[in-house]
C-alpha cells in the first residue's frame, strides 16, 4: 500500500494549493508540533495547531497555508490504498470518492488514539536514527492505521461503514456475487448472472443496490478490475498489461485503462512499475 509517515518543515512561509483539475494522488493527514496551519475550502478556513490536525482530501479545490517556523507530523496515504480498505470494510465496492471531514480533532476522543498511534511510531523511527526518517511501514500496521482513520474520522461513508454489520446479503445476492467471482474471466452478460440468482431482474437489480451499492455489471466492472490489480501487484512474472487486462475479460484496452486510472488514481503501467521497486 506505501503509506509513509515523516515530518516536514519548509523554514518560510509556504502556501500550497490543490485543484480538482490536478489532483493529489494520497490523503495528507498533518498535525503540527510548533507552528501553525490553516486550510481553505468551500469558503471556510479551518486553523490546525498542536491540538486539531488537518486532512487534505486529494480531489478538492483547497489552499494550505503553512507558517513559516511550522513542523509537523506528516502522513501520507495513497488514493487506491484507502479505497481499498474502505471497501472490505463495507464488502462492496464504493462509488463517490472519498471524503473527509478537513479537521481532526487530536486532543480528545477517537481521533486523538489515532496521533497517539502515529506519534509512537514516529518516536520510534527517531529513536532508531536519521536513516529512518521516513518509514514504509508493514502491512499490518497500515492496515491498523487506515482503518482507524477510517473508524475514527468523519467522512462521507461513515453511515454506511456505522452499518456495515448488517445482515447476510440473502441467498440469491450470494449464488450471483459467487457466479460473478467464479466467471468474470468469462464473456459472461447480466441475463447470465440474472440466471444463477433464481430471481427477476427487478430483484435483482434491487438486492445489488442495497447490499453492494452498485448495479451487477458495475460490480462485474469493478471486480474485474480490482482482479487485474492484484495480478499486477502481486504476480511478479507480469510483463504485459495487455494480457492482464485480456485475461480478466477486458478486451477494449484504452478504455481499460482509462477507468482502472479513475477508480486507483494511477494508470496500470504506473502500477506496474511500483510493483517492480519493491
Amino acid at each position: 500500500m506505501a503509506t509513509t509517515i515523516g515530518y516536514v518543515e519548509y523554514g518560510t512561509d509556504v502556501t500550497v494549493a490543490v485543484s480538482e483539475s490536478s489532483p493529489l494522488n494520497c490523503y495528507s493527514v498533518s498535525l503540527p508540533m510548533v507552528g501553525q496551519q490553516e486550510l481553505a475550502a468551500h469558503g471556510k478556513r479551518w486553523l490546525s495547531d498542536q491540538d486539531c490536525g488537518l486532512i487534505v482530501s486529494p480531489q478538492e479545490s483547497q489552499d494550505l497555508a503553512i507558517t513559516g517556523n511550522c513542523r509537523k507530523l506528516h502522513v501520507a496515504i495513497p488514493r487506491s490504498a484507502l479505497q481499498q480498505v474502505l471497501q472490505t470494510m463495507l464488502q462492496r465496492p464504493v462509488e463517490a470518492p472519498l471524503m473527509f471531514q478537513p479537521d481532526m480533532d487530536a486532543a480528545t476522543g477517537d481521533q486523538a488514539s489515532w496521533w497517539r498511534m502515529v506519534k509512537f511510531l514516529a518516536g520510534e523511527m527517531e529513536r532508531s536514527g536519521p536513516s529512518l526518517g521516513q518509514l514504509y511501514m508493514s502491512s499490518e500496521f497500515e492496515l491498523t492505521l487506515l482503518k482507524g482513520l477510517l473508524l475514527s474520522q468523519p467522512h462521507n461513508y461513515s453511515e454506511q461503514l456505522a452499518n456495515a454489520t448488517a445482515p447476510t446479503p440473502p441467498h440469491y445476492l450470494t449464488r450471483a456475487r459467487q457466479f460473478i467471482h467464479d466467471n468474470a474471466r468469462e464473456p459472461i452478460t447480466l441475463e447470465d448472472i440474472e440466471r444463477a440468482s433464481g430471481v427477476s431482474r427487478f430483484k435483482l437489480f434491487d438486492g445489488f443496490r442495497q447490499y453492494f451499492g452498485c448495479a451487477p455489471i458495475a460490480y462485474l466492472k469493478r471486480y474485474r478490475l480490482e482482479s487485474a490489480r492484484r495480478d499486477i501487484l502481486d504476480d511478479r512474472s507480469v510483463r504485459n498489461i495487455s494480457s492482464v487486462a485480456l485475461g480478466w475479460g477486458m478486451s477494449h484496452l484504452g478504455r481499460f485503462s482509462t477507468e482502472y486510472k479513475a477508480l486507483f488514481g494511477e494508470s496500470p503501467s504506473e502500477t506496474l512499475k511500483r510493483a517492480a521497486r519493491r
